[in-house]
């Protein structure tokens, strides 16, 4: 399989292969629309893939604010963007890919080739296109497939001490700093931080390999540990899993509720401050 992060260098030489295409995942937390982010300026031949319509579910308390949609959806808006099952995928944002890595991610769980494009936008110098995007590339034939268990996990797993947990968020949230996305601070207890957003060096890109290796040892990962990767409802914790990939350990798990689910859980303990406690 491809490796989790590809650079611009390598689609310069792919960009014209048919089996190819890119798609351009912006999203935003405080509610600007993804899509005039990519209007305004996209790369070149980029098709827009919207997060809130076909890389998640119908959000709530039970489920979290972005669970896995259904396959068949999944699959419906793969196909609508040219994408087939043997397309490979290569994704980006302009947040050096913790957004985007959810399409990674979920392509990859499925037994598809995608990668993310190492500082997306923001590492291009050439000129963008703007508009709503190329209306050429025809439907894919993209099969619906089931999200696999063994990649998945649930809370009881999360909560579970014999596995390495990972919080991806920010290190307020995981503190207990109390923000509106939250219906509780804290984290859940044993997990450690890694910010995924620190996988990253100033200009976007990724740390180097050794580097990433170095923070998620930091957090407990050794070699064969059962890793599980959070973040407030499953969608940067996706970089967390790219990057441990990128790193050269074992691919993790993903709990797809995360802490939107988990932080509403009645009967669970929860934990704050910076230590995993």
């Amino acid at each position: 399989m491809i490796a989790p992060v590809v650079d611009h260098a390598w689609w310069d030489r792919h960009e014209a292969d048919a089996d190819v295409a890119l798609a351009d995942v912006r999203w935003y937390l405080d509610g600007r629309s993804g899509r005039a982010a990519y209007e305004s300026g996209h790369l070149r031949g980029a098709v827009f893939v919207d997060l809130e319509r076909w890389l998640s579910g119908e959000g709530g308390p039970s489920v979290g604010r972005h669970p896995l949609p259904d396959p068949e959806v999944f699959a419906e808006g793969m196909a609508r963007s040219g994408i087939g099952d043997d397309t490979i995928v290569i994704a980006y944002d302009d947040g050096g890919g913790v957004i985007a890595a959810r399409l990674v991610w979920m392509l990859r769980a499925t037994g598809h080739e995608a990668a993310l494009l190492n500082g997306g936008v923001t590492a291009y110098g050439g000129p963008l296109e703007k508009g709503p995007g190329a209306k050429d590339r025809a439907r894919g034939a993209f099969t619906a497939r089931p999200w696999p268990a063994e990649k998945l996990a649930t809370a009881a797993d999360a909560a579970d001490r014999g596995n390495i947990v990972i919080d991806a968020r920010d290190r307020d949230r995981y503190r207990g700093a109390q923000n509106p996305i939250d219906p509780r601070p804290g984290h859940i207890p044993g997990a450690s931080n890694v910010p995924c957003r620190e996988n990253l060096a100033a200009d976007g890109t990724f740390l180097p390999a050794d580097e990433l290796r170095r923070r998620f040892e930091d957090a407990g990962v050794g070699e064969g540990s059962a890793v599980i990767s959070y973040c407030g409802s499953g969608v940067t914790a996706c970089h967390n899993l790219l990057a441990l990939e990128l790193a050269g350990f074992d691919p993790g798990r993903l709990y797809p509720g995360s802490w939107s689910q988990y932080s509403q859980m009645a009967d669970v303990d929860i934990a704050t401050g910076s230590s995993p406690g």
